[in-house]
């Protein structure tokens, strides 16, 4: 009942930046009870649990749990797993492509060599972004994120709902000011904050704090146990929808990079690749860096009977 575990802190290039996450090794045997019990063990936005592929020509299948709850896909998670399997397998000058099986479907990867020596991991998305359903009004969601609803909006951004797998109600806000002074205001969440079964809110604006980045962003989501994320890929996926619908792309391949954690002092950034054929939205991908931290043994023996 030992569990082989790394942990590696993704979309960064160093150490104690980024967002950290759990990776386990070897998750046969784990019963759900217990594999949320040690991802709130963790502590981390997400912990991973790795299994044998359903398909033999896949690398693995993953699945993810935050402190309260599983997700069927998240970004953060894919790109660092996607890299320390790669790096397992001895990432060699080359590009590695594989394929991944979560919850959401099949999720390919490609990790290859970046510069300075960095190893980068970027991942198609399994599921396209739609709007799942309206907004709350506007004067609700400045309540529930304690700025004011004049700070609310730009240029043709409004508040949606958008979902790539996990829902997020996006918050467009006029300044890095207004953006800094977001919060969590438990009496109004979920009167501003959707969808109702995991209110999150990705709160953005085009202000950012180093130069050629595209938008700034942070991510609030009590309800699945993380009162703020340092880098949300699942979020930029779901915010890739407001893009391609606000920003009037033009045909072609679209590279965003979103940067996010910086109120935290976790600075993170992600990268955004999206395929616009026609004025839609055909394909996009989530990339970044992502490096090992530490490594260890989880002693399970004293689990092996655990349950709700």
């Amino acid at each position: 009942m030992s569990r082989r575990y790394f942990t590696l802190d993704v979309f960064t290039d160093r150490a104690l930046a980024g967002n950290p996450l759990a990776v386990v090794l070897d998750g046969q045997g784990l019963d759900d009870a217990t594999m949320q019990a040690i991802a709130g063990e963790f502590n981390l936005s997400e912990t991973v649990f790795v299994f044998p592929p359903q398909e033999p020509a896949h690398r693995a299948a993953l699945r993810i749990f935050t402190p309260g709850r599983e997700l069927p896909f998240a970004g953060h998670p894919t790109v660092g797993t996607a890299l320390l399997l790669a790096t397992l397998d001895g990432l060699g000058q080359g590009a590695t492509h594989f394929v991944l099986e979560e919850k959401i479907g099949l999720v390919p990867c490609r990790v290859a060599a970046a510069d300075q020596g960095c190893i980068e991991a970027l991942f198609t998305l399994p599921r396209l972004p739609q709007r799942v359903e309206p907004a709350a009004r506007v004067t609700d969601i400045a309540l529930a994120i304690g700025v004011a609803g004049s700070d609310i909006g730009f240029d043709a951004h409004q508040p949606a709902v958008f979902s790539a797998g996990v829902g997020f109600t996006m918050v467009p806000l006029k300044s890095l000011s207004a953006v800094a002074k977001a919060r969590i205001s438990r009496d109004h969440w979920h009167a501003g904050v959707l969808p109702a079964d995991h209110a999150n809110a990705f709160v953005y604006c085009r202000e950012t704090t180093e130069a050629g980045h595209q938008f700034h962003a942070r991510m609030f989501a009590p309800d699945l146990g993380v009162g703020e994320d340092p880098a949300t890929g699942s979020a930029v996926a779901a915010f890739a929808g407001a893009v391609a619908e606000y920003e009037g792309l033009g045909d072609g391949r679209h590279v965003l990079l979103i940067e996010q954690g910086y109120e935290m002092g976790r600075p993170s950034l992600i990268r955004l690749e999206m395929d616009m054929v026609g004025g839609a939205l055909v394909e996009a991908r989530i990339g970044g860096g992502a490096v090992i931290v530490s490594e260890g043994t989880l002693r399970l023996s004293a689990l092996a009977s655990y349950g709700p």
